[in-house]
């Protein structure tokens, strides 16, 4: 997908002598009269590696459980009990083999998108198959083995994908890259790499406006070298055989320059990448349509109604009383331990702001002395972002509460808020009165849906977050909101309070 930011900015069009930038062959040829090469992108020697460790790994999954299932939906019959097991076996490789394209192992959740779509294909056509040709014996390959598959399947790309994000972290198994932009703009793409180190993109060096020439460096933009400007971008390209130019917002970047470049990297082993300017607008949002010979992007409104959030309602009512009825054990447990250590009341009440900026009371178990809040103004270590307070080593804790918070066991209570429709399992976290009353006018938007147990802002560092990174995180999920990020979520919560990232 490509876009650019268009502005009557008064710089001069890149010139063609020789060549026609506006025409392109109808066979295919290159503006300047050559015959146009195939892009092809250069597949690493660990991107082979991991693609086949993934390929294995689903053959290996499909193999135990066909096998299982033959054992114990066939039993010892003869051959056509083999023929339903081969038929299953045929059906499942042939739906997989789209998911194993490199471009989307190991990062984000289109992976897991196609792999769900490809084992429900899979399901689909041999319920279709069952009803045709009457064979009633494949209702158990329908309900058992395929969902035992799926979660099999995913375990396994799961593991793999932790084992491609440990190398990453460790600098290995990462894509070469070539930023083009603004230096401020360049500044915080090098940034976002580093900090999300997991997603493989590695900024090696940067092009930026008035380091035009040819020589040695041209200094440094956060540590990455500055190896020319703009109009060196494909030859930099064709030097350090980098796999993708990621291309930020910068008013030199006409929709003619874009497609220009574009043709400069025409077979190279470089893709190109675009930023838009709307950074935390994405997913479903967001539509490329072609108008007028244009293409433009079209950007629809986030949905709060509808059948997608009836089913996010359902989901989060009925799996919070699961939760419930599955963790009263742990939660009587905890209450009598609270009661034993400090006394008074097991749950602490405190009035939040809610979906449409509505009050409503949030139950938490108490982890700090009854007389907290008349404490509070004798505090002076304040080391919460924004117009949070919070403190690693608040005095007013009670001996139980911070194992209570590191495992954020003293947030299970919500569960009940989450049954009365009062708060979501996934959402923007939930503030206090006081809070609302400095937030900016865009900051509101947060309360366009309900508040939620867990984020983005809960698997990304809680409480290690600046105030502005916490709205950034709070305010993307508002805006692109899905029920397969909640389902992303919720897994990485599981990780998040397991290894207490930033909780106290």
């Amino acid at each position: 997908m490509h876009m650019s930011q268009s502005r009557s900015t008064g710089t001069v069009e890149p010139r063609a002598t020789t060549r026609r930038p506006e025409v392109i062959g109808e066979r295919g040829d290159r503006p300047d009269g050559r015959t146009r090469r195939p892009a092809t992108a250069r597949i690493t020697g660990w991107e082979r590696r991991y693609r086949l460790a993934v390929a294995c790994s689903d053959v290996l999954a499909i193999a135990v459980c066909v096998c299982g299932g033959a054992a114990l939906l066939e039993g010892a019959s003869s051959g056509r009990g083999l023929v339903r097991a081969g038929v299953v076996t045929a059906v499942l490789l042939l739906s997989l083999v789209p998911t194993w394209n490199y471009r989307i192992l190991g990062q984000g959740a289109e992976e897991f998108r196609r792999l769900g779509r490809a084992l429900l294909t899979a399901d689909v056509l041999l319920a279709f198959g069952a009803v045709a040709t009457g064979v009633e014996q494949l209702r158990g390959w329908i309900f058992g083995v395929l969902p035992a598959l799926t979660l099999l399947c995913v375990a396994q790309r799961y593991a793999l994908r932790k084992v491609l994000h440990r190398l990453r972290a460790a600098g290995r198994c990462s894509l070469p890259v070539l930023a083009v932009g603004h230096a401020e703009a360049l500044e915080d793409l090098i940034s976002r790499t580093r900090s999300e180190s997991h997603l493989g993109w590695r900024i090696r060096a940067v092009c930026t406006e008035g380091r035009q020439g040819t020589g040695g460096s041209r200094g440094r933009i956060g540590s990455v070298p500055v190896v020319g400007g703009f109009e060196e971008v494909a030859e930099q390209v064709r030097r350090g055989s980098y796999r993708a130019v990621m291309i930020s917002a910068d008013r030199y970047w006409t929709r003619r320059r874009l497609q220009w470049l574009s043709w400069q990297l025409e077979g190279t082993s470089a893709e190109m990448v675009v930023a838009p300017v709307l950074m935390d607008v994405a997913g479903p949002r967001v539509h490329v349509s072609e108008v007028l010979g244009m293409p433009l992007l079209r950007l629809s409104e986030p949905v709060f109604t509808g059948p997608r959030l009836l089913v996010k309602s359902l989901m989060d009512r009925l799996g919070a009383l699961l939760l419930l009825l599955s963790l009263s054990p742990l939660l009587l447990l905890v209450a009598g331990a609270i009661k034993l250590d400090s006394g008074g009341p097991v749950l602490y009440r405190q009035r939040r702001v809610g979906h449409n900026g509505e009050p409503f009371v949030m139950l938490k178990f108490r982890t700090m002395v009854t007389e907290a809040e008349s404490l509070r103004d004798h505090l002076t270590a304040d080391e919460g972002a924004g117009p949070l307070f919070k403190a690693r080593r608040d005095p007013r804790t009670t001996r139980i509460g911070p194992l209570l918070r590191g495992y954020s066991m003293d947030e299970l209570p919500q569960l009940v808020n989450v049954v009365r429709g009062e708060m979501s399992l996934v959402g923007p976290r939930p503030p206090l009165p006081d809070e609302t009353a400095s937030y900016e006018p865009e900051v509101h938007r947060r309360f366009m849906v309900r508040p939620g147990m867990t984020g983005l802002w809960q698997v990304s560092g809680r409480s290690d977050l600046s105030w502005g990174e916490s709205v950034r995180l709070d305010l993307r999920y508002v805006e692109n909101w899905s029920l397969t990020l909640d389902m992303m979520i919720l897994w990485k919560t599981v990780r998040a309070v397991l290894g207490r990232e930033g909780a106290y």
